[in-house]
């Protein structure tokens, strides 16, 4: 009988999941990755739409203008990065991937169990549903771009230094619960971002400063030695920047 892996990534891959998941396999070996099919953006903004109102999404639509035209400008920092950082963000050749079309599915759930691994690394996918969280008796664990539960939600470190809380620039591996960020907190990573930084990078920064808490964190999944805590912050999810707070971040305190 094969042997159980101990660790199964869940993920709908991205260069930073990417670079976390390529860590882990670094440190504790090659291990299945089970891959959903990403929300469409005209689901995301339905949803968001539902939840903020036509108008405020409406905002946040146009702020990706301006946005996007920072966007040239910073890949050589985002070069500089990988190749300082040796930063891996694409999938290994020959990586066990399982193509699933979500983290909720049947499908996917079953993967799980036949899997019994002993922890769980969740990174870029949606709200995983208790059922799939019931499914199998392993923590899942969340690599969070974001202080939480300060800076819930998405653009967790756009949105600390936006607010002037360059202390709250950082990420956060937590305990994955039935809310959006809100499991028990397992460690943090406090960081700085530099006078070259901007939206595009943001998430490059902290992935690369990241990697160490998400280690430990799989190592203590593997010991028994989970040791989640609460943080004593104020709780508040974020979206994405809306065109007048994007602006305003910019010409105010450089936040681009």
């Amino acid at each position: 009988m094969a042997t159980a892996p101990k660790i199964v990534a869940l993920t709908a891959g991205g260069p930073h999941a990417w670079i976390m998941i390529n860590t882990l396999q670094e440190h504790f070996g090659d291990f299945p990755i089970i891959r959903e099919e990403g929300e469409s953006q005209a689901t995301l903004w339905r949803r968001r739409r539902k939840l903020l109102g036509p108008l405020t999404v409406a905002s946040m639509q146009a702020a990706r203008i301006p946005i996007k035209l920072t966007s040239k400008g910073s890949q050589d920092t985002i070069a500089r990065l990988i190749a300082r950082e040796k930063l891996e963000p694409e999938p290994r050749s020959g990586a066990n991937l399982i193509e699933v079309p979500s983290v909720n599915s049947d499908q996917c759930r079953a993967t799980l169990k036949s899997l019994d691994p002993k922890a769980v690394f969740v990174v870029s996918t949606r709200m995983i549903s208790k059922k799939t969280l019931a499914s199998i008796d392993a923590p899942f664990i969340n690599y969070h771009s974001g202080i939480n539960p300060a800076y819930r939600g998405m653009f967790g470190g756009y949105f600390a230094l936006a607010n002037g809380e360059p202390e709250h620039f950082g990420a956060t591996v937590h305990l994955v619960d039935h809310g959006v960020d809100t499991g028990d907190i397992l460690y943090q990573s406090r960081l700085r971002a530099e006078p070259e930084d901007n939206f595009h990078t943001y998430l490059w920064r902290m992935a690369a400063g990241s990697r160490d808490i998400v280690v430990r964190a799989m190592e203590d999944a593997l010991n028994g030695s989970l040791r989640p805590q609460k943080v004593d912050l104020p709780s508040k999810q974020y979206f994405a920047p809306t065109l007048g707070g994007y602006l305003w971040s910019g010409l105010s305190r450089g936040v681009w």
